[in-house]
């Protein structure tokens, strides 16, 4: 038992990852395990070789198509089940396309898991709905008072102008986002604000059509691997700068994995944006050697943490990942009874 744990709790960390010992099951395990709860599908929460899935009616698409045919077990927000002696349920968490919190009632008291989670509006996914609970473990990504979010929709407008500004120049707009989640939620964002179609890598695409057939609105998307089909056949050096310059003026999406590599080598002018919430510490752009940064995170920010945990109700907070030991400290200050709980996820769509 670690020093955070206390008998009769109804979440542990073990070695394969959050344990529920009265309903002898998982949450987001990063080791192969009989019986999984899954939040959300991003790979640092949802992992392959686990006996049981269990997660969310709205999630299993995505499941499907990062993981393939598994043992699936899916429920509607809010609907109970039962897994060993605890009654469960899954609510929105607003964090991507399917995104749940896990509710656990057993031995008298009630905790949620917030898995990832956010606060702003989003088209592509439920919003987050507070559960009352004894206990909250909440995630902690960007607990620092630093890290407070602009309006995306603002945000959303500065990339058309930034595509303009491109266009102006004679360059292509790379923007390079997280594949699931992030990308979808520019692409719809932009669908009442430039009507023009969007460029994608085919990592990104995948997940588009994934959404698409959610029936999620969003902009007309290419993918980049249709683009090019003289340079693609051969025909000389001359058609293909030809291809390359046709992306003047377009905005591309692109996963982070493409910054820096031959993939960029298809654009002759080009400048590059990322988006993503630490892009609001300016340091971060630098690091990610980008032009542009756009604040625009899947994530809680810090009021929104502070927020979230008041409308649970609860007594008592165990934050997991992130910057757990500053919302530990104030969450202290302030007489809530918290702690850090260890927890292996890397914080994938931020």
């Amino acid at each position: 038992m670690s020093a955070d744990e206390r008998p009769g709790d109804l979440v542990v960390v073990r070695p394969e990852g959050l344990y529920c010992p009265p309903g002898d099951f998982y949450i987001d395990p990063w080791r192969p395990v009989a019986r999984a709860v899954i939040t959300h599908g991003h790979g640092d929460h949802a992992r392959a070789d686990m006996g049981e899935y269990h997660a969310s009616a709205a999630g299993l698409p995505i499941l499907r198509w990062r993981l393939g045919e598994r043992r699936y077990f899916v429920y509607a927000y809010g609907e109970p089940f039962r897994l060993g002696a605890a009654q469960v349920s899954l609510h929105p968490a607003g964090h991507v396309l399917g995104s749940a919190q896990v509710r656990i009632e057993a031995g008298g008291q009630v905790w949620v898991v917030s898995g990832d989670y956010k606060r702003q509006g989003d088209p592509t996914c439920t919003p987050f709905q507070p559960v009352a609970c004894d206990t909250f473990v909440t995630e902690a990504t960007f607990a620092l008072p630093i890290y407070r979010w602009p309006d995306t929709g603002e945000e959303v407008a500065q990339i058309v102008q930034w595509r303009e500004q491109c266009a102006a120049r004679g360059e292509a707009a790379v923007l390079f986002c997280y594949a699931l989640g992030k990308a979808q939620r520019i692409l719809a964002e932009l669908s009442a604000l430039d009507p023009r179609p969007v460029w994608t890598h085919g990592a990104i695409e995948a997940g588009v059509r994934v959404y698409r057939e959610a029936g999620v609105a969003m902009v007309e998307t290419r993918a980049l691997a249709d683009a090019s089909p003289s340079a693609a056949s051969g025909s000389g050096r001359r058609a293909a700068a030809a291809d390359r310059d046709a992306f003047a003026g377009e905005l591309v999406l692109a996963p982070p994995s493409a910054l820096g590599s031959a993939w960029m080598r298809r654009f002759r002018e080009v400048q590059t944006g990322f988006a993503s919430g630490w892009m609001r510490v300016r340091g971060n752009r630098r690091r990610r050697n980008v032009d542009r940064g756009f604040v625009i995170s899947d994530h809680a920010d810090w009021p929104a943490l502070l927020d979230s945990i008041r409308a649970s109700g609860a007594g008592r907070v165990l934050a997991t990942h992130g910057r757990a030991d500053a919302l530990v400290r104030t969450l202290r200050e302030d007489g809530v009874d918290a702690a850090a709980l260890g927890a292996g996820f890397e914080g994938e769509g931020a």
